[in-house]
């Protein structure tokens, strides 16, 4: 094996490991808020929807920049033109995505 390859199976292996801490926290973050959702709602414990909705929020910003972060490290692997366009609109989507998010969660009351 020479050094090109071994390189390249750690950056592969760097950026499946961002994607599945991605796919952790945005799931997570799912669960949580599900379980608040039902505590508040069936059982009436105190908790807010705006505070359930930046818990929310705030998991899926920080997976997607995890998963911005796998992108960047499997697109230095093959620098094609094509690769690079996409890299670059799949970036742009999921950084207007995460600062539209942020923003909403600060504009959360907190009660």
């Amino acid at each position: 094996m020479d050094t090109y390859t071994i390189v390249e199976i750690i950056l592969r292996l760097i950026a499946s490991l961002f994607t599945i801490v991605g796919t952790v926290l945005i799931t997570y973050g799912g669960f949580i808020s599900t379980y608040k959702l039902i505590m508040l709602e069936i059982f009436k414990k105190p908790c807010e929807y705006n505070e359930i909705r930046r818990d929310l929020t705030n998991r899926i910003i920080f997976g997607l920049e995890f998963y911005i972060a796998a992108d960047i490290l499997e697109t230095v692997l093959a620098p094609t033109t094509e690769e690079l366009i996409l890299l670059g609109a799949v970036v742009g989507i999921r950084t207007v995505l995460g600062y539209f998010l942020g923003k909403e969660a600060k504009e959360y009351p907190l009660d």
